[in-house]
């Protein structure tokens, strides 16, 4: 059983089953150290505006768990963090998004050379400018879960950042592109930086960090 985002309480699949909506496709959950934490999550956005229910992991272990189970009664399970959450979305408003931006994400992406597989704009992100996304058989969850073992082995989810182009944030981005790439630089780490904080991730350089942010504020 795991507690439930419409029910404020523990339910079990086939409760979870019995309530999905006609066009879901899927059985979304998201992970996280605890509840309170997982509710803040920026990727639970489109989900809950569907009025979706989300199914809440917050033991190391029931991640791993769902990947061996893989379906229940013929629906698949999808985290939230999935780089493909099985929506229909407005193809040709999605393709007008990927040209108009396509050379400022190339760019943001090769600023983040070695931290993130791609940058893209978001479609989940309706509130929040940021977030990631994992795509492969590695999650950024079971990432945190198995570089804690002992035998540490430096696993790493294929990581895509995504921005909300809708948020006043990517006017400032945009600017930057035109006038001042230096300073975009600045501001693709520290969206880098805020995605990671938001997964309960480590920043590899807080000091960087620190003086990137302070850079902005003069």
């Amino acid at each position: 059983m795991f507690y439930s985002s419409t029910e404020k309480k523990l339910v079990t699949f086939s409760e979870y089953i019995s309530r999905m909506k006609e066009e879901q496709k899927y059985i979304y959950y998201a992970t996280g150290e605890s509840i309170s934490k997982i509710e803040k999550l920026p990727q639970t956005d489109i989900i809950t505006e569907k009025g979706f229910e989300i199914l809440y992991f917050t033991d190391d272990i029931d991640e791993f768990a769902i990947k061996m189970l893989m379906k229940y009664k013929e629906k698949e399970f999808k985290s939230v963090s999935n780089g493909d959450l099985g929506f229909e979305v407005d193809d040709k408003e999605s393709a007008k998004d990927v040209e108009e931006n396509k050379e400022l994400f190339d760019f943001i992406k090769e600023v983040l050379t070695g931290k993130v597989k791609d940058v893209r704009a978001s479609k989940r992100l309706k509130n929040h400018p940021v977030c990631l996304a994992s795509d492969g058989e590695v999650s950024i969850e079971m990432e945190k879960v198995l570089n804690m073992m002992p035998n540490n082995t430096n696993v790493q989810a294929d990581k895509i950042l995504e921005i909300n182009i809708n948020h006043e944030m990517f006017s400032a981005i945009k600017r930057a592109y035109a006038d001042d790439k230096e300073k975009l630089k600045i501001l693709a780490n520290i969206l880098y930086n805020q995605a990671l904080l938001i997964e309960g991730l480590t920043i590899v350089d807080p000091v960087q960090y620190s003086n990137d942010v302070c850079c902005l504020m003069k």
